[in-house]
């Protein structure tokens, strides 16, 4: 490439005038995506899908369940999470277990589709006035060395300040656990409260900074869009809230880093589709969608990296 067509593309692609890099740019690794399908109630599970590429995602299994569940309040498998453990060979996933209830469902597998035995964990048993707690997911605190599993509940009677802005007098507000060996947990605690409604939290590093990504479930004024902020640590403290990055009427963020670019998925569920945001530092995005294919029908779910010997066992199922 000839010196002035390198600084006009240098100069494009900070001003994100062009695509994300082609898989041969990104640097070598493999992905995977567990979801589950909204739209699929009468055989539910957890699927997965996986990718050489972060942007082309193939059903495995035939799109069938890897994993059926069993356990919780109403035995639903939604908006599940998985996160490969950095000292052993195990990947363990969390999922919401009922429309309302105390529980989040809980597995621990080798392969992803293998799975051991579920277990229906009693997060929210001893906070009174529980309501639900949805879309779980798991980060790992590398400064306590240990996992933090958090959700988001409405718990009746709490957060009066923002009481009826959101529908059927939900409230949500972001709780958390704690735990090293999935067999002990710290009791439920608050982990954050911008001042209004919140679900879907997730977190992703970046650049040297960490992140919490999250829907303002606000309909009154009408919100429903996805913002962020920097965290400290997984518990906080946390920093301002940044202005929205997607429009109205989204949920379930996945984020995921391709290169130097980091990728939001995130459901558009009122037009049944998933949609994409990328960007580079967290000021500047753009619209990706178009360069991303998932599964149909899937919905809420997470991206995490998996090496090339699994990617290609998961293939061959």
């Amino acid at each position: 490439m000839n010196p002035d067509r390198r600084q006009l593309m240098g100069a494009a692609l900070a001003a994100g005038l062009l695509p994300c890099l082609p898989a041969a740019a990104v640097r070598a690794e493999r992905w995977a995506f567990g979801y589950f399908k909204n739209r699929d109630e009468g055989h539910p599970g957890l699927r997965l899908a996986v990718s050489a590429d972060g942007l082309a995602f193939e059903p495995v299994q035939a799109d069938e369940p890897v994993l059926l569940p069993t356990v919780g309040e109403n035995r639903l498998l939604r908006d599940p999470c998985i996160l490969k453990d950095p000292a052993g060979p195990w990947f363990h996933a969390v999922w919401t277990t009922a429309w309302e209830g105390v529980t989040v469902g809980y597995a621990r597998s080798r392969d992803l589709l293998n799975w051991e035995a579920q277990v229906a964990l009693p997060v929210m048993a001893d906070v009174p006035g529980t309501r639900n707690v949805w879309a779980p997911e798991i980060v790992f605190d590398t400064d306590r060395r240990e996992f933090v599993i958090f959700w988001s509940s409405t718990v009746r009677g709490r957060f009066s300040d923002s009481a009826g802005t959101s529908e059927d007098d939900y409230n949500h507000r972001i709780f958390c656990t704690r735990t090293r060996d999935f067999q002990s947990f710290t009791p439920a605690q608050l982990l954050f409260d911008p001042g209004y409604s919140v679900i879907d939290a997730t977190f992703h590093r970046s650049g040297g900074k960490l992140r919490m990504i999250f829907k303002d479930e606000r309909l009154k004024p009408e919100h429903k869009w996805l913002q962020w902020c920097e965290a400290r640590t997984p518990l906080g403290p946390f920093g301002p809230v940044s202005r929205p990055f997607t429009r109205s009427w989204v949920e379930g963020p996945a984020a995921f880093q391709r290169g130097s670019e980091t990728i939001v998925l995130f459901d558009s569920y009122r037009d049944n589709r998933f949609e994409a945001a990328a960007t580079r530092d967290f000021k500047t995005w753009r619209d990706a969608s178009a360069q991303v294919r998932l599964p149909a029908g899937a919905s809420h779910g997470s991206v995490f990296p998996i090496d090339e010997s699994l990617y290609e066992a998961l293939r061959r199922a």
